[in-house]
Order: structure tokens, then sequence, then C-alpha cells
């Protein structure tokens, strides 16, 4: 996978870390949960696409 994964995972990332913001300032621990969630499947992904790229070279 390429250039487009890696912008997705960097999506689904920011898209996390804007749940968590969001759930922190209106006191919504489920936001905050979703927020987190979010970030840690976008790092999975990330990380599975680093690992692809080192048997690429």
């Amino acid at each position: 996978m390429g250039l487009d994964d890696k912008i997705k995972n960097a999506a689904q990332d920011l898209t996390g870390k804007a749940k968590e913001a969001f759930g922190n300032a209106t006191n919504n621990d489920e936001k905050v949960a979703e927020g987190k969630k979010d970030q840690s499947a976008a790092s999975v992904k990330q990380t599975g696409e680093d690992v692809k790229d080192v048997f690429k070279k």
C-alpha cells in the first residue's frame, strides 16, 4: 500500500485526537475513549505500513 493509506491513517489519527479533545472539553468520557481507540487503530495501521516498507526495500 502506498501514500494513500498513509494519508488515511494520518486522517484517522487526527480525527481521533479531535474526538478526544472534544470529549475532554465536554467531560464526555465516551468520546475520549472513542478518540483514543481511533488513534490506536491508526497507529497499528501505520506500523503495518512501516513494516511493509521495510520489506519492499
